[in-house]
């Protein structure tokens, strides 16, 4: 019996060391993957695309190296950090394709669960309104209207996901966030909207005002 126990002791030892160490390596990956989505969205927002590509490119590699480290130990793939890093690898993503007008990649392309897709989708709007307002201070965008459709159309799908935090990994909150950023970017687009109106108007005046005969 203690023989037995001897031999399942050591066994138990030799699977938690291996799987600390896959922990570890876990946190490292999750912490560069972070880091190589924030370089992403740092560059696509200075439309710096091939250097969005390639920060995109290494977080790919990474996502792979990930899935491929924890095949044995899932429970550590879906603990809270390692998610938190694929939820910001879906926003890089998403942010990506919907600012320069690519296909919206699909959790499939991506490789990742709903869970952390929808999260990032949700955190793209954030990063949307970020987009809009840096247009608007270059004046009315029309582009910007399409980003302001694309907020609207992520707040339409994540208010639909009613279902406990512990399965979506907090999608109410980030939902919340999503209605918030949208409305307050639609009034910003609105007031935008009104101003590019008016200065045309007043434009247009003056031209007729110009056009009138000089009194002799």
């Amino acid at each position: 019996m203690l023989k037995a126990l001897d031999q399942i002791g050591e066994q138990a030892l030799a699977y938690f060391e291996k799987k600390n160490a896959a922990r570890e390596r876990a946190l490292e990956q999750s912490r560069t993957l972070i880091r190589q989505c924030s370089l992403t969205i740092r560059a696509i927002h200075r439309e710096e695309e091939e250097l969005a590509k390639e920060h995109l490119a290494n977080a790919e590699a990474i996502v792979i190296a990930l899935k491929k480290d924890l095949d044995t130990y899932p429970d550590i793939f879906h603990a809270g950090y390692t998610r938190d890093a694929l939820k910001e690898f879906a926003e890089a993503n998403i942010t990506r394709a919907l600012i320069v007008g690519d296909p919206l990649p699909t959790p499939e392309d991506l490789g990742i669960d709903f869970a952390p897709y929808l999260g990032g989708l949700g955190e793209a709007a954030g990063e949307l309104r970020r987009r809009v307002l840096d247009m608007l201070r270059d004046g009315y965008s029309r582009d910007a209207e399409r980003l302001l459709e694309a907020m609207d159309e992520i707040y339409s799908l994540l208010v639909t996901v009613d279902y406990p935090d512990a399965i979506t990994g907090s999608l109410r909150r980030i939902t919340d966030m999503v209605r918030g950023v949208t409305k307050r970017t639609r009034g910003d687009l609105t007031t935008s909207a009104q101003f590019h109106d008016l200065k045309k108007a007043l434009q247009a005046y003056g031209a007729d005002l110009e056009s009138l005969p000089e009194d002799e």
